[in-house]
């Protein structure tokens, strides 16, 4: 079970108050952060898969190998290879390498993994269906069109999410559009070599994925083109029994500024004292946070004298600590 706020691993001075609390705890959870990149790292780096078993880890290996193959077999079909899967087979794991020691892909497939265990977990404690979530049935009902077309185009794209994850895979349409350009560099650097011809199909290639992605359309897009269009009823997807775990930290990172797979890892038990921050300066209102952290963390207790928190200084305190970069 994890310490509470209120037990003596987090009691502070009285005088110090509310706010030196969540100073204190904002730096412990950024020194967990801190660790997450390099300890991920060493796992996924060490070949002995037995020792390492945990299922996010496995989830994220397969996620980056999953990449780098596609990437990989693209580029040797381009060069016209009849062995094309062969020739992947091997320079996919030195792909995938790369992949793992870049923080962004790496932190990205973690983000996945981490969001896709979370809807299972709500799935399990409050019936809630990972893919259809009745704020999601109410927007595809929505009298605007473009509500509404968006939202179909979500359910969908939420239901190939859930199909992925379980298969251990990651889309490279699904890609956010800055992470797909450093896939793209880092297959350039790592595949291609001296050979000239094959820079040049590499070129070619990397013009034509380019040319066929449209960030809009892919789930992540989806996702923030109906938080963002909601406007001030964003504030019903910070519900996440309602909105479900996909538009709830899509809205999470919409309304305190992070990045969303930074919003996905304030759902970490470690991170809550952020998750409650950012809720705070996302608008929500104290009853409504401590019904997150509950559906989340059964164990976990919320500090006396949370709710006297403004949005205002919730925001401020989020702002001064250095753990994650906003959007």
């Amino acid at each position: 079970m994890a310490p509470s706020m209120n037990s003596p691993a987090f009691s502070l001075p009285e005088q110090s108050g509310v706010e030196s609390l969540f100073g204190d705890e904002l730096a412990l959870a950024d020194r967990a952060r801190a660790n997450v990149d390099p300890i991920l790292r060493h796992m996924l780096g060490n070949d002995d898969h037995a020792l390492f078993s945990d299922r996010i880890v496995t989830q994220v290996r397969a996620q980056i190998e999953d990449l780098a193959r596609q990437l990989a077999m693209s580029l040797e079909e381009a060069m016209g290879h009849p062995d094309a899967r062969e020739q992947a087979s091997e320079a996919g794991p030195t792909l995938a390498r790369a992949f793992i020691a870049n923080p962004s892909i790496l932190g990205h497939a973690h983000a996945l993994a981490l969001e896709a265990q979370a809807a299972e977990r709500l799935a399990t404690r409050l019936s809630l269906d990972p893919v259809l979530s009745p704020l999601l049935q109410s927007l595809i009902a929505s009298p605007d069109p473009d509500t509404a077309a968006t939202a179909m185009a979500l359910l969908a794209a939420q239901a190939r999410f859930v199909q992925t994850q379980r298969r251990g895979e990651m889309p490279l349409a699904e890609l956010p559009g800055d992470l797909l350009h450093t896939a793209l560099l880092t297959m350039r650097t790592h595949c291609v070599g001296d050979d000239p011809a094959r820079d040049r199909i590499a070129a070619v290639l990397e013009t034509a994925i380019r040319g066929n992605f449209d960030e809009s359309a892919n789930r992540l897009g989806l996702l923030h083109r109906l938080v963002v269009g909601m406007g001030d009823g964003a504030l019903a997807a910070l519900d996440m029994a309602h909105a479900g775990m996909a538009l709830f930290v899509t809205a999470l990172s919409v309304g305190a500024g992070f990045d969303r797979d930074a919003a996905v890892l304030t759902t970490s038990e470690a991170q809550f004292p952020r998750l409650t921050l950012a809720l705070l300066a996302s608008g929500a209102k104290p009853a409504a946070v401590a019904q997150q952290l509950f559906a989340l963390h059964p164990d976990v207790t919320l500090p006396e004298g949370f709710e006297t928190l403004s949005a205002d200084r919730a925001a401020a305190l989020l702002a001064g600590s250095g753990g994650f970069s906003g959007s």
